[in-house]
């Protein structure tokens, strides 16, 4: 029976803990690691000389038939224990939830906020306030209230202290984010805490307890302090990851950031004055992760792994060349279209002329854009990481853009097809597709210390241009309904001869059954292509081989749903297959759990 306490944690916390451990384990890093002791060791320090008054006060009783008997000030080994592992599973469950999600798009201040934001914020503050107040009322008079005021006078400040500082940062999240990794832990406290206490491995005593009961043996005391305490673990994750976020987000705020920053850096960055902000900056990261969000759920997902400002850039990256794409195919005219496709150059010539790194150059660019592009489309010009990025593949990626004009025309007769053979199959996906992937690599070598030698960089790069291959011909394999509803056909015509057919003829009815034939033709060429590389990323540095790999992996399996014929509807894009979520989730976490 001296082991009932300690036999809780055997039979409900440990293996809580242990399974959101095996879960975890592939999307764990470093970072996540350390932010996880940083908050175990500040709710021990925080909850210890607290729980120490409670029990030399006679509030919390252990029978001594309950608890194995090392203490530390009073405080039973197994209690101690607890502070932990509360603290680990709730770290652990806001870190699963939190793993999708791009903190840098939350950051705001005073004159960026909503007044709803603003206004809840400052409820939050009255509420937190009036609730230190009626803690200590309860304290001072004693009695049946005195458990209670303890709680809140004890929680209290710390909850407005971070709630001060993240107020407008914790309102923005989904509530998913935020509310979810609070609640689902108490709720599982409190079914433990009832167990626990109906069996009496810890009690209260009466004359310090109000006596109403949540249900069956729970008091409302214990329900508050399990709900309590998960909201002081959950806001202190979201206040570091604030600084995170700022530390991540600005860098000429904060120019060095190491992989696992100090907890002098993060309380700087907590406490520098929004104002100081550049929302300008923020508010093209919200746009793009927007974009994100709505064009490509699988690098979307895949984004969620890679670390701190390497994901920033990869993501605005990807909202630049979407943005490019979308001005190119949205146009009615084949003259209009180039007429992007010259703005985007002049662009790129901009940023990329020999002083291109001075205020006065940049200005020079930033005006370009606002004079010749529409306003949806400044920030993912703007934010595009050309320090970190070479000229060629952009420059590439816009002739790729030109051989979609030729699909432009409206006159179905005059419409051309320029995919003729294989070897113009392989142009377009390089232009379109290897330039990506080719620009995605060097944003990876330029954020990571590799100090790669430069064979190894050649190999890298030819590697990123082969798979690129791979992941358009799925994407083209993908897309033949999709593409024919447009009038553009990407099979190779030489192809569709050889099948007794002609682009028309595609279009009129892709899903015929020869269509379908080259279909997994094509998927064939993929992962052929795929095959080549695949063994090559092995190379990459291990901090982003294993998100690099999900990227590839996540849109491969598109491929592998196609020929299996398994796919769902697209719920964005009639016509278009993608992959079950959860398939999804299965494929990114095996791959990381591989790593």
């Amino acid at each position: 029976m001296a082991y009932d306490y300690a036999l809780v944690h055997v039979k409900y916390t440990i293996p809580l803990a242990g399974l959101l451990t095996f879960i975890l384990k592939p999307l764990l890093t470093k970072l996540d690691l350390y932010k996880t002791l940083t908050l175990i060791l500040i709710a021990f320090f925080a909850t210890l000389p607290w729980d120490s008054y409670l029990i030399r006060h006679g509030v919390w009783t252990y029978p001594p038939d309950a608890i194995a008997g090392p203490r530390l000030f009073g405080v039973p080994a197994e209690e101690l224990f607890f502070f932990v592992v509360q603290t680990y599973i709730t770290s652990m469950i806001y870190i699963l939830l939190n793993k999708p999600v791009l903190h840098a798009q939350f950051l705001t201040n005073k004159h960026d906020s909503s007044s709803r934001s603003r206004s809840i914020r400052t409820v939050g503050q009255i509420f937190l306030v009036g609730c230190i107040a009626a803690g200590a009322s309860l304290v001072r008079k004693g009695g049946q209230g005195t458990y209670l005021g303890l709680i809140l006078v004890w929680a209290c400040p710390f909850a407005l202290l971070t709630w001060t500082f993240s107020g407008y940062f914790l309102i923005k999240p989904p509530l998913l984010c935020v509310a979810t990794p609070i609640i689902l832990p108490t709720v599982y406290l409190w079914v433990v805490d009832e167990l626990a206490l109906g069996r009496g491995t810890w009690a209260i005593e009466s004359g310090t307890k109000l006596g109403w009961r949540l249900w069956g043996s729970l008091e409302l005391e214990e329900a508050i302090f399990f709900l309590a305490t998960n909201t002081l673990i959950v806001f202190g994750l979201v206040a570091f990851d604030r600084a995170l976020a700022v530390l991540y987000t600005f860098a000429e705020l904060f120019s060095d950031v190491p992989q696992s920053p100090s907890l002098n850096l993060l309380v700087k960055a907590a406490l520098t004055d929004p104002a100081k902000y550049d929302m300008t900056r923020v508010n093209g990261i919200r746009e793009a992760v927007e974009t994100l969000r709505r064009k490509s759920r699988s690098f979307y997902l895949a984004s969620s792994v890679f670390p701190g400002r390497l994901r920033i850039d990869l993501i605005l990256l990807y909202s630049f060349c979407r943005v490019a794409d979308d001005l190119v195919d949205d146009s009615r005219i084949e003259e209009e279209a180039l007429s992007w496709i010259h703005k985007l150059r002049k662009y790129l010539d901009l940023v990329y002329n020999a002083e291109s790194q001075s205020p006065s150059s940049t200005q020079i660019a930033n005006k370009f854009v606002e004079s010749n592009f529409p306003k949806q489309a400044w920030s993912a010009l703007k934010l595009l990481p050309t320090k970190f990025l070479p000229s060629k593949p952009l420059y590439e990626l816009l002739s790729g853009f030109e051989m979609d004009l030729s699909f432009i025309n409206t006159d179905s007769e005059k419409r051309r097809f320029p995919i003729k053979d294989e070897a113009d199959l392989e142009l377009y996906a390089h232009r379109v597709a290897s330039t990506v992937g080719e620009l995605c690599l060097w944003l990876v070598l330029r954020h990571i210390d590799t100090n790669l030698p430069s064979d190894k960089e050649s190999i890298l790069v030819t590697a990123a241009q082969t798979m690129g291959h791979a992941l358009q011909y799925v994407n083209i394999a993908r897309d033949i309904l999709v593409d024919a509803e447009m009038g553009r056909v990407y099979l190779p015509t030489n192809w569709l001869k050889e099948e007794n057919l002609t682009p028309q003829d595609t279009i009129k009815d892709p899903k015929q059954p020869k269509v379908e034939k080259l279909r997994q033709k094509l998927l064939d060429h993929a992962f052929k292509e795929y095959n080549r590389s695949r063994s090559t990323m092995n190379l990459l540095p291990r901090e982003v081989r294993g998100p690099l790999i999900v990227a590839v992996e996540s849109y491969m399996e598109i491929g592998r749903v196609l020929r299996e014929k398994t796919g769902v509807p697209s719920k964005t894009r009639r016509g278009r297959a993608t992959v079950p979520r959860l398939r999804r989730i299965w494929v990114a976490w095996k791959n990381l759990l591989a790593e």
